[in-house]
C-alpha cells in the first residue's frame, strides 16, 4: 500500500459520527467499500475546510456501507463528531502523526492540499510545485497573520476538487 495518492478528494456523501471509544465510524447516506469510495488506507478528513473542520484519520477497515474503523483519533481535536460531513483523501498517511499538521495543536492552523496546477494561485500567495502542500497560518509574536507552505511530496497528476487548486479556505477549527 503507498504512502500516498494522487486524488485529494475522493467520491463522498452523506455524514458520518465518530465513536472515539472504539474508533468506529457510522455513516448515514455513504457507501464505504464501494468502487471510487473509501477504502482501506485512505486518510477521511472529518469536516469541512470551508466551515469546522475536525481533523483526519486513517482508515484500517471497512465493516460495511456504513461503518469503518480508524487507527487512531491523534489528528483530530477531540470535540464530539455527530452527523457531520467529510471527505475521503489519498493524502499522505504519515501527516496525520506530523504535530505540524495535528488539529489538537492550537498554536496554528494547520491543512493539507492537493495542488494540481503551481501557477494557480491560492488566496494570495503561490505554491511552487504541484503535489501534496501544507499550510499552516499562524500570528507572528507582532500579531501579524503569517501563512507558511510547504511541499511535502511534489508529484504531477494530482486530482482536485476544483480546477488548478483546492481553494484554500481557513476555517474554524473546533477543538
Amino acid at each position: 500500500m503507498a504512502l500516498w495518492g494522487n486524488n485529494a478528494a475522493v467520491k463522498s456523501g452523506g455524514t458520518i459520527t465518530l465513536n472515539y471509544t472504539t474508533l468506529t465510524v457510522t455513516g448515514s447516506g455513504t457507501t464505504f467499500g464501494s468502487p471510487g469510495f473509501a477504502q482501506t488506507g485512505q486518510v477521511i478528513e472529518f469536516g469541512s475546510r470551508s466551515g469546522v473542520y475536525f481533523g483526519d484519520a486513517v482508515i484500517v477497515g471497512i465493516a460495511s456501507t456504513t461503518q469503518l474503523s480508524i487507527a487512531s483519533t491523534s489528528g483530530l481535536s477531540g470535540a464530539a463528531i455527530a452527523a457531520t460531513t467529510f471527505t475521503v483523501s489519498e493524502k499522505p498517511k504519515y501527516i496525520i502523526e506530523d504535530s505540524r499538521y495535528s488539529q489538537t495543536n492550537t498554536a496554528y492552523d494547520p491543512f493539507v492540499y492537493g495542488v494540481s496546477n503551481a501557477d494557480g494561485v491560492i488566496s494570495s500567495y503561490r505554491v511552487t510545485h504541484e503535489g501534496w502542500v501544507g499550510v499552516v497560518t499562524y500570528t507572528d509574536s507582532s500579531g501579524a497573520a503569517r501563512v507558511k507552505t510547504e511541499t511535502l511530496v511534489a508529484m504531477s497528476g494530482i486530482t482536485t476538487t476544483t480546477a488548478g487548486t483546492n481553494s484554500i479556505a481557513y476555517p474554524t477549527k473546533e477543538g
